[in-house]
């Protein structure tokens, strides 16, 4: 039986390897897979910049820059964006603050020449520099980056907690500016002097605090694209290369079988009418296109109400043998699904059974009686609660 490969998490750099292997060892090994702390990874590092001369960059007009400020008693922090200004470092307490620069290679030249050092990585992967600086104790608490980072130790000590537990909750707090984790637990803790270096790959919780006195720490960021940038920006480039006269067509349409249904004719003729859309799960063909459809072209959307109906109400409407009216902006269609029947209307997705569901789609008046079970008056109330069911109390003869 093989051994499982045993990695090691620390490891010693010099002048000649950095990262204190290979590039080749490095990428194989530990890029986008584990964390990595290198030790003396640039040997008598000086830092490239002095922290007035970050200060002062923070309070250029065009420059990315947030201080942040964390009161420990009541654990609450205070996020200011920038620009910055003299008076606002002013008013800095002595410790527990932080100041973020982005983009520092694009202000310095000194700073962008850090890049060089990874250049064994593709240049269109790097996104940019950030510096920070810290007094005791400062930082931007426990989170997580989606993106590789190198995190390079410039002035003083910085002391690192990282959590390389894939099984740790990532759930995020929500009394804080800062997008912190809400739970983190440290599997591994360090102190970085300068030279230092630590890589975390995406997904790795971390969290740094100056330690004993002022701190600088230098961030080499990657830039990652999320699945939904990539698909957002293609999406808007093929729009744009395709022409106007080509349109969803169904010529070959035969006579509904069941009214507001998207059947699985439609869907085929989406996957022809949508360069990839035949490579997407059906279900979420089916939610994107019901949803779309049922917004295509809505000059005007129904309002919720203001006071919601309660349920009791509503049977109590119901049981009297009140109408039911359909906003007259409220579009209506359904789909099946592996999971179900769907009702969408203006945009919203409702679960339904497709009868009750082709019932709301063929009739504008609806008269749904009392004989209702539970699943079927909660779509009808959540329907009157955003505005695309009126009630109308039944106009019956004394």
């Amino acid at each position: 039986m093989t051994k499982p490969t045993s990695f090691p998490i620390e490891v010693r750099g010099s002048a000649r390897q950095p990262l204190g292997m290979s590039p080749a060892r490095f990428l194989r090994d530990f890029w986008q897979k584990r964390p990595l702390l290198i030790r003396n990874a640039l040997p008598d590092f000086q830092p490239p910049l002095q922290p007035d001369d970050l200060a002062g960059l923070a309070c250029e007009e065009g420059a990315l820059a947030r201080l942040i400020v964390h009161d420990g008693k009541r654990d609450r922090w205070h996020v200011n964006p920038g620009p910055l200004s003299e008076a606002d470092f002013a008013v800095t307490p002595d410790s527990n603050w932080t100041l973020l620069v982005q983009d520092v290679d694009k202000w310095d030249a000194d700073v962008a020449a850090l890049l060089a050092h990874f250049d064994f990585l593709p240049s269109w992967r790097m996104d940019d520099v950030m510096v920070s600086y810290a007094e005791p104790g400062g930082g931007v608490g426990a989170h997580v980056d989606q993106y590789d980072v190198f995190l390079l130790q410039g002035l003083g000590q910085r002391h690192w907690a990282i959590s390389d537990d894939p099984m740790a909750p990532k759930a995020f707090r929500h009394d804080a500016e800062l997008k912190q984790l809400a739970h983190f637990e440290p599997t591994h803790e360090w102190l970085l002097d300068p030279g230092d270096m630590l890589y975390l790959p995406p997904g790795v919780a971390h969290d740094g605090t100056a330690f004993g006195g002022p701190c600088m720490t230098f961030s080499i960021g990657m830039r990652a694209p999320s699945q939904a940038e990539l698909t957002g920006d293609l999406a808007d480039y093929i729009a744009e290369q395709l022409p106007e006269e080509l349109r969803y067509a169904d010529p070959d349409l035969k006579p509904a079988r069941a009214t507001g249904e998207i059947d699985r004719a439609a869907f085929d003729r989406l996957k022809q009418a949508l360069p990839f859309a035949a490579a997407l799960r059906e279900d979420l063909l089916h939610d994107w296109f019901g949803r779309f459809i049922t917004r295509y072209r809505n000059a005007q959307m129904p309002v919720p109400l203001e006071k919601p109906l309660a349920d009791a109400a509503l049977a109590k409407q119901l049981d009297a043998g009140a109408q039911l009216l359909r906003h007259p902006w409220s579009r209506l269609a359904w789909s099946r699904g592996k999971s179900g029947c769907t009702l969408y209307v203006s945009g919203q997705a409702y679960p339904s059974t497709p009868a009750l569901a082709q019932q709301l789609c063929e009739q504008r008046e609806f008269i749904a009686g009392s004989k209702l079970n539970a699943s079927a008056r909660a779509l009808l109330l959540a329907l009157i609660n955003d505005g695309h069911l009126i009630p109308r109390k039944s106009r019956r003869r004394r």
